[in-house]
């Protein structure tokens, strides 16, 4: 398939989670990360779109797809901590919820969701 097919897929996939149709647009940013598995754009992207799908499960696997490429995107980081605390799993997600606060210490809402992690791992 041509890169310009994963494009259009892309913003296929885009356009409906815009329009937040998740699991609509799962469909087509699923079908673009596996022609393109590297992009972190398109993980964020289905990530964000499983997130939005309450498959939490799935969702963290692209956001920590993400991490491992690029350690230091602090939304990466934080959209990972929140599928983990989505699936319950508090403890886990203070390390990455933490790291996204040191790198970007002026969001309110990275602190906000760190502390309920932290409060949920007590």
């Amino acid at each position: 398939m041509p890169s310009d097919d994963v494009y259009d897929l892309f913003q296929n996939g885009t356009r409906l989670l815009e329009g937040r149709d998740f699991h609509a647009a799962a469909v087509p940013l699923r079908r673009a990360r596996d022609l393109e598995p590297d992009k972190t754009s398109i993980r964020e992207a289905l990530g964000r779109a499983l997130f939005g799908s309450q498959r939490y499960a799935e969702a963290a696997a692209e956001f920590e797809a993400i991490v491992e490429r690029a350690p230091t995107n602090d939304y990466a980081l934080f959209c990972l901590g929140r599928s983990l605390q989505q699936l319950g799993r508090h403890q886990e997600a203070r390390k990455p919820l933490a790291l996204a606060c040191c790198l970007r210490p002026e969001r309110k809402d990275y602190r906000l969701y760190r502390d309920r992690s932290r409060d949920q791992a007590a």
